[in-house]
């Protein structure tokens, strides 16, 4: 295993995952006393495990067909489109 890829996208991904809406939904479902933490926990897990499998099995089909190049791009393109956005709507 290459340390430093895994790194990286752990990483990237933590710092991506802080504070969005799907932490906010887990701390939201974790202040009902009645459902188990554990059971909220799992859950939570197991959806984020199938959400990055879906995320690495499209993006293992679109490598096939479009140049890595042009996918950065687009992602970069699309990173700067959803801060714009969000600044405007602040």
């Amino acid at each position: 295993m290459d340390w430093k890829i895994f790194l990286t996208i752990f990483g990237t991904v933590l710092i991506a995952e802080l504070g969005d809406k799907t932490q906010l939904a887990t701390m939201l479902f974790a202040t009902d006393q009645h459902t188990s933490k554990w059971q909220i926990f799992f859950a939570a897990s197991a959806a984020l495990v199938v959400a990055s499998a879906i995320g690495v099995l499209a993006g293992a089909l679109l490598s096939q067909y479009i140049n890595e190049k042009y996918l950065h791009y687009a992602a970069g393109i699309g990173f700067i489109v959803i801060g714009i956005w969000t600044l405007w709507r602040a």
